[in-house]
């Protein structure tokens, strides 16, 4: 189901806003060096505006229909135009996941319950996007309920917008959940775009699709007015083509929010973007995660050419064989279900009423509607989650698991692996290559391979940069640092990336091919 609800405005045409822009510079000669300067910004941001809706329209509506865009505004090269000398993003776009608000579209989280979720409001992330001077392009798909509803979901699979396919070879996955926000920084339909992770879910469809992902320490971005699954893992991120354009975004959807306190007294940086051209990596230790390469040799051979590269920079590389401790997954896991009844009836319990129908205001609600639209909902998978977690009732366990997986995940996993190796990152692969989408068998991923669990359930910062391909499927490098090291953290991936020398595959638009 498409919501083009803006599709009948006129798109501006590439010859009109050229005439707009034009004309606009020369009545301005007084200061002619200014103003050539801010016609070429302006045009570039309103071109570039204009283009990627042009491809949305050539790619996602039609075309190999990669479904990674749920509702896009055709008037956005208009506020580009507007904001081309505004903050830092200067008029740029942004796709935004559909399970964070934003007052011109509805926020569904994928899910037909949903969708006449038409707040009105921007989450305070969006609003602090848009002081920056980005302009909110879209809405991109999900795996609905950000993943969080099934034990046997296929990633990249909403009700609303149906199944979002890897641009790189469309029968494959696009990982979730923040799978259309990684598709579509991945085909080119934006500059960057928005994604939210409890446990991997911007940095493996960043790692899948070829791009940069970043998840921030959980308090650095704002999670009011975001579909909830865990107040204690729970963030939004920067997906993007670099580490620079990450880093920007970041600096942009930063800050404090009185009314989530983990963002409170949070030591940020203004300019995430600083250093990072600068940054060497001599001398500087990584910690390499032997025992978390995983057992696809192909993925370990492109890993080891990204150790290489590293090296040559000028890093030392510690090797570290460890094996964590799993508890923490099964206690986590409590954590998520316990804190999904909660943080959704919460969320439920604020958005306005629907126009018309009924307007779900627990989890309980939500698995009736479930329940009465199986067809439609429930055709490919179940709710298996959402029934485990509405009898997820116990706090006294709860307050038990939580304090285990964190203590566990951060102070007896990832600050010794730093400490006592004397490192100041810690390295993997992010994830394997894109595995087929089945949507009768569910996902068929490789979990040997990664790392990435312990920084999302500390609430640590995790990078996943492009590292190279297996088949021409796109794999990641994941850079690891300690609790607000976001800002090192970023400069390390913009080394490693002005080292890398690895060939990027381009996306190919059509099905995966062995003779390719």
């Amino acid at each position: 189901m498409k919501n083009r609800d803006t599709a009948s405005l006129a798109l501006p045409t590439l010859a009109g806003m050229a005439f707009l822009l034009t004309t606009s510079a020369l009545s301005a000669q007084d200061n002619q060096a200014d103003d050539v300067h801010q016609m070429h910004s302006t045009f570039a941001e309103t071109m570039a505006v204009t283009d990627y809706i042009l491809r949305i329209q050539a790619l996602d509506d039609n075309g190999p229909e990669l479904n990674a865009v749920i509702d896009y505004n055709v008037e956005a090269p208009v506020e580009a135009r507007r904001l081309a000398s505004t903050g830092i993003l200067r008029g740029r776009s942004v796709l935004v996941k559909d399970n964070i608000e934003t007052s011109e579209f509805p926020t569904t989280a994928g899910s037909l319950a949903l969708a006449r979720n038409r707040t009105g409001r921007d989450a305070p992330l969006i609003a602090y996007l848009r002081e920056a001077g980005g302009v909110v392009l879209g809405k991109t798909n999900l795996s609905e309920w950000a993943n969080i509803r099934s034990e046997n979901s296929t990633s990249g699979w909403s009700a609303v917008e149906g199944l979002t396919r890897n641009p790189h070879a469309i029968d494959r996955n696009t990982c979730g959940s923040s799978s259309g926000s990684g598709a579509a920084v991945a085909a080119d339909f934006t500059w960057a775009a928005i994604g939210t992770e409890t446990n991997g879910s911007i940095t493996c469809p960043a790692s899948i699709n070829g791009i940069v992902g970043f998840k921030p320490s959980v308090g650095l971005v704002s999670r009011t007015h975001v579909v909830p699954i865990s107040s204690t893992q729970d963030t939004a991120g920067p997906m993007a083509k670099t580490v620079w354009d990450a880093a920007l975004l970041l600096s942009a959807i930063a800050g404090e929010d009185e009314a989530d306190s983990a963002t409170l007294g949070v030591p940020r940086v203004a300019d995430y973007t600083e250093g990072l051209e600068s940054y060497s990596l001599e001398g500087v230790r990584i910690g390499v995660m032997r025992g978390q390469i995983g057992n696809n040799a192909q993925v370990a051979a492109v890993f080891e050419q990204a150790l290489a590269d590293l090296e040559a920079a000028g890093a030392v590389l510690v090797d570290i064989e460890f094996e964590p401790n799993r508890q923490m997954y099964g206690d986590s896991y409590t954590v998520l279900k316990y804190e999904l009844r909660e943080e959704m009836g919460k969320y439920l319990a604020s958005i306005p009423e629907f126009a018309e129908g009924d307007t779900p205001r627990s989890l309980a609600d939500l698995i009736a509607f479930n329940e009465a639209n199986a067809d439609t909902e429930m055709r490919w998978f179940d709710q298996s989650i959402f029934l485990d977690a509405e009898t997820t009732t116990d706090r006294e366990a709860y307050e038990t698991a939580r304090a285990n997986a964190v203590r566990i995940a951060g102070e007896e996993t990832l600050d010794p692996l730093l400490a006592d190796n004397n490192v100041e990152f810690l390295v993997a692969p992010t994830r394997g290559p894109a595995w087929m989408s089945d949507l009768v068998l569910g996902d068929q991923f490789n979990g040997s391979i990664g790392f990435g669990s312990p920084a999302a359930i500390a609430g640590y910062p995790h990078l996943t940069v492009p590292m190279g391909a297996v088949e021409r499927l796109p794999v990641g490098i994941s850079f690891f640092g300690a609790k607000w090291a976001d800002h090192d953290v970023l400069k390390a991936g913009a080394a490693y990336e002005r080292a890398r020398t690895a060939t990027l595959p381009e996306p190919s638009f059509r099905r995966w091919r062995a003779d390719d």
